[in-house]
């Protein structure tokens, strides 16, 4: 799992521990994600299956893609698919992924890239292997997750953001025993370079064994930590996490996380996607690829999409991009 490395951490700027006077949050649930498959049959893990959308809030949906070694000729990626009412974050950590939209977004993300599509009001997109991942196979290994607009944003302007893997802050825990990738929000005093509509921030860690990560946090958002791979604690009780976990917090100002002194071979080291935003509170009516306030909206959205008012696909696929 290398997404963005350094060869010295300790040359990193380093993350503020909380003040000693920060409330500890405290671990509400634990859930693991079951198995599935998206798209045109790429296997994915539903990181927030079970879990109440009111602990969620302003996140939707997360799905971890992989971690699978393709075969020459099985790399699989969607077909072209309408969005509308949030943002969808994409999170390249091995493999590469190519994206175009109907609003002339798109490029390759790799290996720590992100890419960040704003919805908006309605855009059509596809997501695929190139053509030589496809021939070639390999390792294919990421994340997707929607974040909610408000219903005053829901019908905002599509936006497409490239976040190439050298654009993200990095940071080294108080001690060094932890990477901290900011891709966006405000983390202990440092910024990432996502640019968000819904307040959030959003962290990918990796701790040695037997670190331990304590961030502060903001009051005002929520705050989740779902294990990539290895295996630690959640909260200062250190509620067990491993591979596909979901530890959900609850209110207070600081959040820890702690490797396990002991890791299985495969996966060296604890490896964790910390986030949390301000709750929307806003009714939610979801179906498929459209997340609304109500069904009348929601409605809307199929009737605008078959109307084509959510743009067209474009004649020529974008060079790279892989026929499937």
């Amino acid at each position: 799992m290398p997404a963005v490395t350094v060869d010295d951490i300790l040359v990193l700027p380093r993350a503020a521990e909380p003040a000693a006077t920060a409330a500890e949050r405290a671990v509400i649930s634990v859930t693991t994600a079951p198995t599935g498959y998206e798209g045109e049959g790429f296997p994915v893990r539903r990181a927030f299956a079970g879990v109440d959308m009111r602990a969620l809030d302003p996140f939707i949906h997360l799905d971890q893609m992989g971690e699978v070694e393709y075969a020459p000729g099985e790399p699989k990626g969607t077909p072209w698919h309408p969005h509308r009412g949030f943002e969808t974050v994409t999170y390249m950590i091995d493999g590469v992924l190519d994206h175009s939209d109907s609003h002339g977004g798109g490029g390759s993300i790799t290996d720590g890239d992100t890419q960040w599509m704003t919805a908006g009001g309605g855009i059509l997109h596809i997501e695929a292997p190139p053509e030589e991942v496809v021939v070639s196979g390999g390792l294919f290994h990421g994340l997707q997750l929607w974040v909610n607009l408000p219903s005053r944003l829901k019908m905002t302007d599509p936006r497409y953001q490239d976040i190439g893997r050298g654009e993200v802050t990095l940071l080294s825990s108080s001690d060094g025993g932890a990477l901290l990738r900011v891709i966006a929000g405000d983390v202990a005093g440092h910024s990432g370079p996502g640019a968000t509509h819904t307040p959030i921030s959003l962290v990918h860690a990796t701790l040695a064994p037997g670190a331990q990560l304590r961030l502060p946090w903001r009051p005002d958002f929520n705050a989740l930590v779902y294990t990539l791979a290895g295996s630690g604690g959640a909260g200062s009780d250190r509620h067990p996490i491993e591979t596909g976990r979901l530890a959900v917090f609850g209110p207070g100002d600081a959040v820890t996380v702690r490797a396990d002194e002991r890791q299985e071979s495969r996966s060296p080291q604890l490896d964790v996607l910390i986030l949390g935003g301000q709750p929307i509170r806003e009714p939610v009516a979801a179906y498929g690829p459209f997340v609304m306030n109500t069904r009348h909206e929601l409605l809307q959205a199929v009737e605008d999409f078959r109307s084509g008012r959510f743009g067209g696909i474009p004649a020529e696929p974008r060079p790279g991009h892989g026929v499937l």
